[in-house]
């Protein structure tokens, strides 16, 4: 099992997506598997109104 992304990390990987960067390219740029970016992503917008 791999280790959850810091707080650091996923704001600076949600704040790429808002700018207008793919998920896939995010996750390429910080080094973390596409999926997680994804997850990350998802559960954001699950959340927000």
């Amino acid at each position: 099992m791999t280790a959850p992304l810091s707080q650091d990390l996923s704001r600076r990987i949600v704040r790429a997506v808002e700018e207008g960067c793919s998920i896939r390219q995010t996750a390429a740029r910080y080094e973390v598997s596409p999926s997680a970016a994804m997850k990350l992503i998802r559960r954001l917008r699950e959340t927000l109104p």
